[in-house]
Protein backbone atom coordinates (compact mmCIF):
# COMPACT_ATOMS: atom_id res chain seq x y z
CA UNK A 1 0.00 0.00 0.00
CA UNK A 2 1.39 3.40 -0.94
CA UNK A 3 2.09 6.05 1.65
CA UNK A 4 0.53 9.43 1.01
CA UNK A 5 2.38 12.70 0.97
CA UNK A 6 1.46 15.64 3.15
CA UNK A 7 0.05 17.47 0.14
CA UNK A 8 -2.31 14.61 -0.65
CA UNK A 9 -3.70 14.63 2.88
CA UNK A 10 -4.30 18.36 2.75
CA UNK A 11 -6.41 17.90 -0.39
CA UNK A 12 -8.78 15.58 1.48
CA UNK A 13 -11.94 16.65 3.24
CA UNK A 14 -11.57 19.02 6.14
CA UNK A 15 -13.59 16.67 8.32
CA UNK A 16 -11.08 13.90 7.59
CA UNK A 17 -8.17 16.13 8.58
CA UNK A 18 -10.01 17.32 11.68
CA UNK A 19 -10.48 13.73 12.84
CA UNK A 20 -6.85 12.92 12.05
CA UNK A 21 -5.76 15.79 14.28
CA UNK A 22 -7.82 14.44 17.15
CA UNK A 23 -6.48 10.94 16.62
CA UNK A 24 -2.85 11.94 16.19
CA UNK A 25 -2.77 13.94 19.43
CA UNK A 26 -3.90 10.90 21.37
CA UNK A 27 -1.87 8.32 19.46
CA UNK A 28 1.42 10.16 19.92
CA UNK A 29 0.82 11.01 23.58
CA UNK A 30 -0.31 7.45 24.27
CA UNK A 31 2.90 6.10 22.80
CA UNK A 32 4.98 8.54 24.83
CA UNK A 33 3.24 7.40 28.01
CA UNK A 34 3.78 3.75 27.11
CA UNK A 35 7.53 4.40 27.34
CA UNK A 36 7.10 4.51 31.12
CA UNK A 37 5.99 0.88 31.28
CA UNK A 38 8.43 -0.83 33.64
CA UNK A 39 10.17 2.45 34.49
CA UNK A 40 7.72 4.43 36.65
CA UNK A 41 8.90 5.48 40.13
CA UNK A 42 6.46 3.19 41.95
CA UNK A 43 4.55 0.08 40.90
CA UNK A 44 1.14 1.74 41.19
CA UNK A 45 2.23 4.48 38.79
CA UNK A 46 3.62 1.94 36.37
CA UNK A 47 0.12 0.49 36.10
CA UNK A 48 -1.65 3.87 36.12
CA UNK A 49 0.44 5.35 33.30
CA UNK A 50 0.09 2.18 31.24
CA UNK A 51 -3.69 2.31 31.65
CA UNK A 52 -3.83 5.97 30.64
CA UNK A 53 -1.68 5.16 27.60
CA UNK A 54 -4.11 2.39 26.64
CA UNK A 55 -7.05 4.79 27.00
CA UNK A 56 -5.41 7.32 24.69
CA UNK A 57 -4.41 4.74 22.09
CA UNK A 58 -7.93 3.30 22.22
CA UNK A 59 -9.37 6.76 21.57
CA UNK A 60 -6.91 7.26 18.72
CA UNK A 61 -7.92 3.93 17.18
CA UNK A 62 -11.59 4.95 17.12
CA UNK A 63 -10.87 8.44 15.77
CA UNK A 64 -8.46 7.33 13.05
CA UNK A 65 -10.76 4.46 12.12
CA UNK A 66 -13.65 6.90 11.73
CA UNK A 67 -11.44 9.21 9.67
CA UNK A 68 -10.48 6.34 7.38
CA UNK A 69 -14.12 5.41 6.78
CA UNK A 70 -15.00 9.00 5.89
CA UNK A 71 -12.05 9.18 3.52
CA UNK A 72 -13.33 6.08 1.73
CA UNK A 73 -9.98 4.98 0.31
CA UNK A 74 -9.48 1.79 2.28
CA UNK A 75 -7.19 3.16 4.98
CA UNK A 76 -8.00 1.93 8.47
CA UNK A 77 -6.66 3.08 11.84
CA UNK A 78 -3.57 0.87 11.60
CA UNK A 79 -2.71 2.17 8.13
CA UNK A 80 -3.02 5.77 9.27
CA UNK A 81 -0.97 5.09 12.40
CA UNK A 82 1.82 3.03 10.90
CA UNK A 83 2.14 4.01 7.24
CA UNK A 84 2.36 7.78 7.38
CA UNK A 85 5.59 9.75 7.64
CA UNK A 86 6.18 12.39 10.32
CA UNK A 87 5.30 15.25 7.95
CA UNK A 88 1.82 13.75 7.56
CA UNK A 89 1.05 13.72 11.28
CA UNK A 90 -1.11 16.54 12.61
CA UNK A 91 -0.55 16.35 16.36
CA UNK A 92 0.45 19.37 18.42
CA UNK A 93 4.12 19.61 19.35
CA UNK A 94 3.41 19.25 23.07
CA UNK A 95 2.56 15.56 22.83
CA UNK A 96 5.60 14.50 20.80
CA UNK A 97 8.29 15.85 23.11
CA UNK A 98 10.40 13.21 24.91
CA UNK A 99 8.86 11.88 28.11
CA UNK A 100 11.58 13.48 30.23
CA UNK A 101 11.48 12.83 33.95
CA UNK A 102 8.36 12.03 35.95
CA UNK A 103 7.61 15.72 36.55
CA UNK A 104 7.69 16.46 32.80
CA UNK A 105 5.30 13.61 32.10
CA UNK A 106 2.86 14.65 34.84
CA UNK A 107 2.84 18.34 33.89
CA UNK A 108 2.28 17.48 30.23
CA UNK A 109 -0.55 15.16 31.24
CA UNK A 110 -2.18 17.99 33.16
CA UNK A 111 -1.83 20.43 30.27
CA UNK A 112 -3.13 18.09 27.60
CA UNK A 113 -5.57 16.26 29.86
CA UNK A 114 -7.53 19.40 30.74
CA UNK A 115 -7.61 20.37 27.07
CA UNK A 116 -8.68 16.87 26.04
CA UNK A 117 -11.46 16.81 28.61
CA UNK A 118 -12.87 20.18 27.53
CA UNK A 119 -12.62 19.12 23.90
CA UNK A 120 -14.31 15.76 24.50
CA UNK A 121 -17.13 17.34 26.49
CA UNK A 122 -17.78 19.79 23.66
CA UNK A 123 -17.58 17.09 20.98
CA UNK A 124 -20.37 15.13 22.65
CA UNK A 125 -22.67 17.69 21.02
CA UNK A 126 -21.26 17.01 17.53
CA UNK A 127 -23.80 16.29 14.80
CA UNK A 128 -21.45 13.51 13.69
CA UNK A 129 -23.03 10.78 15.80
CA UNK A 130 -19.99 8.51 15.61
CA UNK A 131 -17.69 11.30 16.79
CA UNK A 132 -20.12 12.25 19.56
CA UNK A 133 -20.13 8.65 20.78
CA UNK A 134 -16.33 8.46 20.76
CA UNK A 135 -16.17 11.74 22.67
CA UNK A 136 -18.66 10.57 25.30
CA UNK A 137 -16.57 7.48 26.00
CA UNK A 138 -13.34 9.49 26.01
CA UNK A 139 -14.68 12.10 28.43
CA UNK A 140 -15.26 9.43 31.09
CA UNK A 141 -11.68 8.24 30.73
CA UNK A 142 -10.07 11.67 30.58
CA UNK A 143 -11.78 12.84 33.77
CA UNK A 144 -9.68 10.26 35.57
CA UNK A 145 -6.56 11.33 33.65
CA UNK A 146 -7.05 14.92 34.83
CA UNK A 147 -7.61 13.91 38.46
CA UNK A 148 -4.53 11.71 38.34
CA UNK A 149 -2.22 14.38 36.94
CA UNK A 150 -3.63 17.17 39.14
CA UNK A 151 -3.13 15.06 42.28
CA UNK A 152 0.47 14.40 41.30
CA UNK A 153 1.20 18.05 40.49
CA UNK A 154 -0.02 18.94 43.98
CA UNK A 155 2.13 16.20 45.54
CA UNK A 156 5.25 17.16 43.60
CA UNK A 157 4.79 20.89 44.08
CA UNK A 158 4.25 20.45 47.80
CA UNK A 159 6.89 17.77 48.28
CA UNK A 160 10.64 18.02 48.61
CA UNK A 161 12.78 20.87 47.31
CA UNK A 162 13.91 18.66 44.44
CA UNK A 163 10.41 17.57 43.44
CA UNK A 164 9.21 21.18 43.50
CA UNK A 165 12.20 22.38 41.45
CA UNK A 166 11.75 19.64 38.87
CA UNK A 167 8.03 20.33 38.55
CA UNK A 168 8.56 24.08 38.22
CA UNK A 169 11.19 23.42 35.56
CA UNK A 170 8.71 21.19 33.70
CA UNK A 171 6.09 23.97 33.78
CA UNK A 172 8.67 26.47 32.52
CA UNK A 173 9.80 24.21 29.68
CA UNK A 174 6.37 23.01 28.52
CA UNK A 175 4.31 26.19 28.85
CA UNK A 176 5.57 27.53 25.52
CA UNK A 177 3.92 24.56 23.78
CA UNK A 178 0.45 25.11 25.23
CA UNK A 179 -0.56 27.98 22.97
CA UNK A 180 -0.76 25.67 19.95
CA UNK A 181 -3.62 23.78 21.59
CA UNK A 182 -5.91 26.77 21.02
CA UNK A 183 -4.85 27.93 17.56
CA UNK A 184 -7.79 27.67 15.18
CA UNK A 185 -7.39 27.52 11.41
CA UNK A 186 -9.70 26.87 8.46
CA UNK A 187 -9.98 23.17 9.34
CA UNK A 188 -11.12 23.89 12.89
CA UNK A 189 -13.44 26.70 11.89
CA UNK A 190 -15.05 24.64 9.13
CA UNK A 191 -15.61 21.71 11.51
CA UNK A 192 -17.14 24.02 14.10
CA UNK A 193 -19.33 25.82 11.56
CA UNK A 194 -20.65 22.48 10.30
CA UNK A 195 -21.52 21.40 13.83
CA UNK A 196 -19.01 18.56 13.64
CA UNK A 197 -16.14 19.91 15.72
CA UNK A 198 -15.23 22.59 18.22
CA UNK A 199 -13.15 25.71 17.69
CA UNK A 200 -10.22 25.16 20.11
CA UNK A 201 -9.88 28.87 20.80
CA UNK A 202 -13.21 28.73 22.65
CA UNK A 203 -11.66 26.36 25.21
CA UNK A 204 -8.72 28.55 26.17
CA UNK A 205 -10.25 30.62 28.97
CA UNK A 206 -11.66 27.60 30.80
CA UNK A 207 -8.40 25.69 30.31
CA UNK A 208 -6.38 28.51 31.86
CA UNK A 209 -8.78 28.68 34.80
CA UNK A 210 -8.45 24.95 35.56
CA UNK A 211 -4.70 24.65 34.99
CA UNK A 212 -3.73 27.86 36.76
CA UNK A 213 -5.81 26.85 39.79
CA UNK A 214 -3.91 23.55 40.10
CA UNK A 215 -0.54 25.23 39.63
CA UNK A 216 -1.35 27.91 42.21
CA UNK A 217 -2.41 25.33 44.78
CA UNK A 218 0.84 23.46 44.11
CA UNK A 219 2.87 26.62 44.73
CA UNK A 220 4.07 26.75 41.12
CA UNK A 221 4.32 29.83 38.92
CA UNK A 222 3.52 30.39 35.26
CA UNK A 223 6.46 31.62 33.17
CA UNK A 224 6.23 34.90 31.30
CA UNK A 225 6.41 33.34 27.86
CA UNK A 226 5.63 35.68 25.00
CA UNK A 227 6.36 33.28 22.14
CA UNK A 228 4.44 30.04 21.71
CA UNK A 229 5.78 27.14 19.65
CA UNK A 230 3.62 25.93 16.78
CA UNK A 231 3.73 23.91 13.57
CA UNK A 232 2.42 20.45 14.38
CA UNK A 233 -0.99 21.01 12.80
CA UNK A 234 0.77 21.84 9.51
CA UNK A 235 3.12 18.86 9.68
CA UNK A 236 6.14 20.85 10.90
CA UNK A 237 7.41 18.79 13.81
CA UNK A 238 10.41 18.50 16.08
CA UNK A 239 13.00 15.84 15.35
CA UNK A 240 11.60 13.87 18.29
CA UNK A 241 8.52 12.73 16.38
CA UNK A 242 10.56 11.12 13.62
CA UNK A 243 12.62 9.15 16.13
CA UNK A 244 9.47 8.04 17.95
CA UNK A 245 7.73 6.94 14.76
CA UNK A 246 10.77 4.97 13.63
CA UNK A 247 10.39 2.82 16.72
CA UNK A 248 6.59 2.73 16.72
CA UNK A 249 6.22 1.83 13.04
CA UNK A 250 9.12 -0.55 12.46
CA UNK A 251 7.16 -3.82 12.66
CA UNK A 252 4.33 -2.68 10.39
CA UNK A 253 6.73 -1.23 7.84
CA UNK A 254 9.03 -4.25 7.96
CA UNK A 255 6.13 -6.64 7.27
CA UNK A 256 3.62 -4.69 5.15
CA UNK A 257 0.25 -6.35 4.81
CA UNK A 258 0.96 -8.92 7.51
CA UNK A 259 -1.90 -10.09 9.73
CA UNK A 260 -1.49 -11.27 13.30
Amino acid sequence: MSVRTSGQIEKGSRQFEYLVRLGDDRLVLGHRLSEWCGHAPILEEDIALANIALDLIGQATLLLGHAGKLEGEGRDADTLAYLRDAIEFRNVLLVELPKGDFAVTIVRQLFFGVFGLLQSEALQRSNDRDLAGIAAKAAKEVRYHVRHSADWVLKLGGGTDESRERTQRAVDDLWRYTGELFLADDVDRAAAAAGVGVDPSTLETTWHSHVEDVLARAGLTIPETLYMQRGGREGRHTEHLGHMLAEMQIVARSHPGASW
